[in-house]
């Protein structure tokens, strides 16, 4: 005779209760859990009879259900388990039981040509894999995808009840991107899966459209008294006929994306298309072209940068830029992790030689980020005058992108004792193509300036030396000039003479020094930088074109400077 669901909740629920052994149990104990589990599984209120569970206790004790359960009496009072790890739920299948099992797999593969039963598909090869492990004893031969560590699926059940019992329920979510939780209602349609990952679909109190969020973000679920909404229109089929992935824009209509596929990955994407939509439009002896009718969300272009260097938009444009720019910010990673021998290598070339070039400090991304801050806060735009000091008070949110984890390494090697002390933005642009003659800076934070021929801004020797500070501080001071633009001959690329930060030299001594010495020219690429100690000798010379070039400039030292000379700024970073 089968064993009907309530005999299986109190199967269940007398296991579990003998399975706990910091309690003893009697008869009437049992009787109780027994009634309250049904209560709570199938709304039944009647109370179970002690005859009912003592008969239950029998059958688990026999071999009818194959649990043969070592179900003991102690004191002629308590029931408990003669086994303490033993479990009706441990034990194994039997043969005539995995018999049964062969034949339902069986039949159940009769139905996958249909589609109302295409989900079961996964379903039977699962059982079947399962089925052969057991009858052979053997390690299975299907590994499907899991991921047990995923965040959220432990709300997979009460989601799933809320959706089959129609409850409105309160979700606490926190997105990647928000700063603090929020806590709302919603009225739940659909659970979702893409690439191992939940998704629940539903509709927020008093607001339109239907909006997805993943399970690894939300932090509390309960239940909601306010009554359930309905949703007559939303059909998941339609919902996400457009698009690849969870993400669905309503009022976004699809577009037609096409794709060229190397022909080496031609074979994947045509075994396995990307979308339904999915056509073969062209073919030559170097790949195919393919097209899909979708929207443009985030999961078609993670689908596209899966592929790397296989795949390559045509069109549309904005697509065919994002992935683009995406692939040259990856590439830009890979260059920007700065090995610890070129760190060494800078920091002696500092010492020794008064400068030192490093590329990839920063990504295009971040000198683009930069870039905008000062154009937002119109930073030396229609002014007459070519720099801009103590930027970053004046703008304190480059602080974040300025102090990458690229500079912090930088300064923490240069010296982990130095602070920010001077922050300058130079911006040559086709208004000021200056000349810089040969010359030493004794620090560029000095107090008094004057216009010079030929150049703005900087200062003449007798007009600082009351303020120039002592040898020493000189010597634990260091500039860091970060390179907006790309910088060569053809918009005033500096000019240095290694070896002549040593010490203050006289006139007579830069001209014979660089009348007799060849010059390195600091060519270098935008988001790279360059370290120098304050008496190198440098100049620039009038670029050949009027192409602009802007640079920051930070001045740190290691040591205070005496009460006569302040700061312009101070920052520990």
């Amino acid at each position: 005779m089968p064993v009907n669901r309530n005999a299986l909740i109190r199967y269940k629920t007398i296991d579990q209760c003998l399975q706990n052994r910091f309690r003893k149990w009697t008869i009437d104990d049992l009787v109780d859990a027994c009634s309250d589990a049904l209560y709570e599984y199938e709304g039944i209120d009647k109370g179970v009879s002690k005859r009912t569970v003592q008969g239950d206790i029998q059958t688990m004790r026999s071999d009818k259900l194959g649990y043969n359960a070592p179900i003991v009496v102690l004191e002629r009072k308590y029931y408990t388990y003669e086994e303490e790890d033993y479990s009706i739920t441990n034990i194994p299948i039997s043969n005539q039981d995995l018999d049964k099992l062969t034949e339902a797999v069986e039949f159940m593969k009769q139905f996958q040509g249909f589609s109302h039963f295409q989900d079961l598909s996964t379903m039977v090869r699962k059982l079947e894999d399962q089925i052969y492990a057991a009858k052979t004893q053997k390690k299975p031969v299907i590994d499907f995808e899991k991921n047990e560590n995923l965040r959220g699926l432990k709300y997979l059940d009460v989601l799933y009840k809320s959706i089959i019992q129609k409850q409105s329920i309160d979700i606490t979510y926190k997105s990647f991107k928000a700063r603090k939780e929020e806590t709302f209602t919603i009225y739940p349609y659909l659970l979702k899966e893409f690439r191992n990952r939940w998704f629940i679909l539903g509709q927020r109190k008093k607001r339109e459209g239907v909006l997805n969020l993943a399970l690894d973000r939300i932090l509390n679920i309960s239940k909601s008294d306010l009554p359930f909404r309905e949703a007559h229109n939303f059909d998941p089929e339609k919902h996400f006929k457009d698009v690849i992935g969870v993400t669905v824009s309503p009022n976004l209509p699809a577009e037609k994306v096409i794709l060229y596929v190397t022909r080496k990955h031609a074979p994947y994407v045509l075994t396995k298309p990307l979308h339904s939509s999915q056509k073969m439009i062209d073919q030559d002896r170097f790949g195919i072209t393919i097209s899909l009718d979708v929207q443009h969300n985030y999961e078609l272009e993670k689908e596209i940068l899966a592929f790397g260097e296989a795949i390559r938009v045509i069109k549309p444009e904005r697509l065919r830029k994002n992935i683009k720019d995406r692939l040259l910010n990856a590439v830009e990673t890979y260059q920007g992790m700065i090995h610890e021998k070129s760190y060494r290598k800078a920091n002696f070339q500092l010492e020794h030689k008064g400068f030192s070039i490093l590329e990839n400090v920063y990504t295009t991304k971040e000198i683009r980020r930069i870039i905008g801050v000062l154009e937002k806060e119109n930073i030396t735009k229609h002014r007459k005058v070519y720099a801009e000091r103590k930027l970053l008070q004046k703008v304190p949110n480059l602080k974040g992108i300025l102090f990458n984890r690229n500079l912090r390494n930088i300064l923490e090697r240069i010296d982990e004792r130095a602070v920010l002390t001077k922050a300058i933005y130079f911006d040559k642009s086709e208004k000021f193509n200056w000349i810089v003659p040969w010359h030493q800076d004794a620090m560029i934070n000095l107090k008094f300036k004057k216009e010079t021929d030929g150049f703005f801004g900087w200062t003449k020797k007798g007009d600082v030396i009351s303020v120039c500070p002592p040898e020493h501080i000189l010597q634990n001071t260091f500039t860091i000039r970060i390179h907006l633009d790309d910088v060569d001959e053809t918009n005033g690329v500096l000019k240095v003479i290694p070896g002549s930060h040593k010490t203050r030299l006289e006139d007579a001594e830069v001209k014979a020094i660089t009348q007799n010495s060849i010059p390195y020219e600091c060519k270098i690429k935008a988001g790279g930088v360059q370290l120098m100690k304050p008496l190198i000798l440098h100049s620039s010379l009038k670029s050949e074109e009027n192409k602009r070039r802007r640079v920051i400039h930070l001045e740190f030292c290691t040591e205070f400077l005496p009460n006569n000379l302040v700061w312009d700024e101070l920052y520990v970073f």
